[in-house]
């Protein structure tokens, strides 16, 4: 069986429950679909306990990428990152950026946010057009891709089936269990309880406005409004 993690975001309490809980449900496989180390508290901690999976695809995120290339229309990041960057140092930064945006397994796609982009993604919602362009000429393949932190499946155009197994360590669905999927034939979501408080508290323990953000997220399985 094959486990298929996404947007851990340094997530240490949500990861260890999760592969605990995997383990348990016969995961002997592994996929990790990128944002691993970056906006959460336990950034190396949490890249060692994935480096113990052994995955067979260990994909690049919008966080990894962004280790190397800040966005420049997010400045808010900025500080954020720049200290993820320092915690990790500038070689292993280098080697998550060099990770590949793209895998093929069980004759299956996965990508981070989409075949187009790791920062634009598939909605919960069908959009005829804009799924169009984000599968960018993919035509009659299941796509996994994450990004959104929502966790759905639903029908695409052009014979398409789109996955988002959702985050690990940073739901935005409404649910703060930690999300994931397994593969064996089929695809079966998973929910897994954690240690939310512990956290939320470590969050808020980060220097800067964006420990606040991540605890918010946390505690709400959203978005802070405003």
């Amino acid at each position: 069986m094959l486990g298929i993690l996404y947007d851990v975001h340094a997530n240490l309490l949500a990861l260890e429950a999760v592969v605990t809980d995997a383990r348990r449900k016969g995961v002997t496989r592994w996929l990790l679909g990128g944002d691993y180390a970056g906006f959460g508290p336990w950034p190396l901690e949490t890249l060692g306990v994935l480096d113990t999976l052994a995955a067979e695809v260990v994909l690049r995120g919008n966080g990894e990428r962004w280790l190397v290339e800040p966005p420049a229309d997010r400045p808010e990041t900025h500080e954020e990152i720049a200290r993820n960057r320092d915690q990790l140092g500038e070689e292993r930064a280098r080697r998550l950026y060099a990770l590949p945006t793209h895998a093929e397994l069980d004759g299956m796609l996965f990508v981070h946010g989409s075949p187009l982009s790791d920062v634009d993604s598939f909605h919960a919602e069908p959009d005829e057009a804009d799924d169009r362009r984000l599968l960018d000429g993919v035509h009659g393949r299941t796509v996994v891709f994450g990004h959104s932190h929502l966790q759905f499946r639903r029908p695409g155009p052009d014979d398409t089936l789109l996955v988002n197994p959702g985050s690990v360590g940073m739901p935005l669905d409404g649910d703060t269990r930690a999300a994931w999927a397994t593969w064996d034939g089929d695809f079966t979501f998973r929910r897994t309880e954690y240690d939310v408080q512990g956290a939320i508290e470590a969050a808020r323990a980060l220097p800067g406005p964006m420990g606040e953000v991540i605890a918010y997220r946390y505690e709400h399985a959203a978005d802070p409004e405003g």
